[in-house]
């Protein structure tokens, strides 16, 4: 599991914007790319060209989840 510090500090590669941890997966707030790092062994993988870029639903329904505007 990832420490709250380690994630306090943490932000996506590729925009510098906020992440949620979502089971094994840090996903990155910003609405335009949606990335999503996944996490193996507690070390997150935060290499823009190994990461997901989710479909607008499902990073909607992430950030709903997680308490984060979408707007």
């Amino acid at each position: 599991m990832l420490s709250k510090k380690l994630l306090d500090v943490l932000c996506c590669p590729e925009t510098k914007a906020d992440l949620v941890l979502d089971g094994n997966f840090l996903v990155s707030t910003d609405k335009t790319t949606r990335r999503r790092y996944r996490i193996e062994d507690d070390i997150p993988i935060m290499l823009i060209e190994e990461s997901e870029q989710l479909d607008e639903k499902t990073w909607r329904e992430i950030m709903k989840r997680h308490g984060k505007s979408v707007d």
